[in-house]
């Protein structure tokens, strides 16, 4: 079973997962163009964790309650979109203040995403893979907890890389990057809105 093709699969699934956080590490970057290194593992690290765990959550759940996780799958997109609105409204709102106060997004003035926020961009973003679970179904639990650490790998490496660039281009957009950020988040909770009804 834990053969290359498993492994490539499981890679597949990793970076299909991490677009949504990788956007919304790039809106962070954005916004706080100084963060810190550590900082950058750390928001990295919460969304791998969150990528890696509803999987297995999900996989857990098609073995123990598969009809209630049925029903709770319908309620994903509305969460994700409930959650990521409020969060990238709130930095619109906070963006749109610091433009008209004149108080532009610097190393001297940076906007930080603190842990509460972070804790639920990495729920948002993640609880669309739940239904991941049902495609690892057929895996024994070595198999899934081995494609699950595979998916949280990808998703650090890739949210690194969005923190990055976030950073980058959010010191040459200092002033509207909150503003570009939040816009960057409600997209995404449209997006995960908008799919699953396709």
């Amino acid at each position: 079973m834990l053969d290359f093709l498993f492994f490539f699969n499981s890679t597949l699934i990793g970076i299909g997962l991490a677009m949504d956080a990788f956007s919304v590490s790039l809106a962070n970057g954005l916004v706080d163009p100084c963060m810190k290194k550590r900082k950058m593992c750390l928001m990295a690290g919460v969304f791998a964790f969150f990528q890696g765990l509803m999987p297995l959550i999900g996989w857990i759940c098609v073995h123990s309650v598969a009809s209630h996780f049925t029903q709770f799958e319908k309620l994903i997109p509305w969460i994700a979109l409930g959650l990521l609105s409020f969060i990238g409204g709130k930095m619109l709102f906070d963006g749109i203040g610091e433009l008209r106060s004149g108080c532009h997004e610097s190393c001297s003035c940076p906007k930080k995403t603190g842990t509460v926020e972070l804790l639920v961009q990495g729920i948002a973003t993640s609880i669309d893979a739940l239904s991941v679970g049902f495609t690892i179904s057929e895996y024994g639990l070595p198999e899934a907890l081995i494609c699950v650490l595979i998916i949280a790998a990808v998703t650090f490496a890739i949210c690194l890389g969005g923190i990055q660039i976030g950073k980058k281009f959010g010191t040459v957009l200092s002033g509207k990057s909150a503003i570009f950020g939040g816009s960057i988040l409600i997209i995404i909770g449209l997006e995960i809105f908008v799919k699953s009804f396709l």
